[in-house]
């Protein structure tokens, strides 16, 4: 399946992919990623970006030995680091020529009609003045009945939104495995999925890392509801951005889940 001819492209971050263990910004790992995509934008694509990690850098700067156990303490964290995320890469999507526009969204804002169709203007508008759209989950507001939980699934429901030609998905491993590569050293790669079945599932393992909230079972999750759109979803390692070049020069990186339809 040839990515490089898609033109419209989701990409999402994790919070693992863009931090140290400190929670603290991976200030030279986001510079390249940032600056990757813009070379995307350059060659003529359009990219969006959903990226992870308010909370986590919240509370890295806070200064909080761990990510808060209560809800308010989530969204006060997340309002501190959504500011520091946005300034960073606004700063250096600036310096290669590019602003950006942050797009904070929950559940019920893709459910509502209108709100829908409110959201889906802004993103056309965006792109055709062309800027960045940044996307995150408005964590500050977010209850149980209109959170997505996970950026992976929100990856997927702006994929859709948008009408994406692909949705590429960073995260601390290399891809979907058939065993859990931490404990097996003998675990293979899985290069290509046609069909995420129950058995497909069930490689998923467990949940992610301390300060994200997904793990391969939410990236599962949004390949299916991405692919189910028609729109090919790759998981591959975000430890190297500049390997994203070569992904869409036809070279394999990750799981690569083919469109359904």
């Amino acid at each position: 399946m040839d990515l490089g001819a898609a033109k419209r492209i989701v990409v999402k971050v994790g919070t693992s992919t863009l931090t140290y263990d400190t929670g603290k910004l991976n200030i030279r790992r986001v510079e390249r990623l940032v600056g990757v995509l813009s070379d995307l934008c350059n060659s003529g694509r359009q990219v969006a970006l959903v990226t992870s990690g308010a909370i986590g850098v919240g509370v890295g700067k806070l200064g909080l030995g761990s990510k808060p156990d209560d809800t308010p303490g989530r969204q006060a964290a997340a309002t501190v680091g959504q500011c520091e995320l946005m300034f960073i890469y606004d700063k250096y999507f600036g310096e290669f020529g590019y602003p950006t526009g942050q797009l904070l969204i929950t559940k019920d804002d893709l459910e509502n009609a209108r709100r829908r169709g409110n959201l889906m203007n802004a993103f056309e508008r965006l792109f055709e003045y062309g800027a960045v759209p940044i996307v995150n989950e408005n964590d500050a507001v977010a209850v149980e009945e209109i959170v997505f939980g996970d950026n992976d699934t929100l990856s997927a429901a702006v994929a859709e939104l948008i009408g994406a030609q692909a949705l590429i998905i960073l995260t601390d491993i290399d891809g979907l495995y058939d065993r859990d590569p931490r404990a097996d050293a003998d675990a293979s790669l899985i290069p290509v999925v046609h069909k995420i079945d129950e058995e497909i599932m069930a490689l998923a393992g467990g949940s992610g890392t301390s300060r994200g909230t997904g793990g391969m079972l939410t990236k599962l999750h949004a390949a299916k509801l991405a692919t189910a759109a028609g729109i090919p979803t790759v998981v591959m390692n975000g430890q190297e951005p500049h390997d994203i070049y070569r992904l869409m020069e036809g070279h394999r990186f990750g799981t690569l889940f083919t469109p359904e339809k």
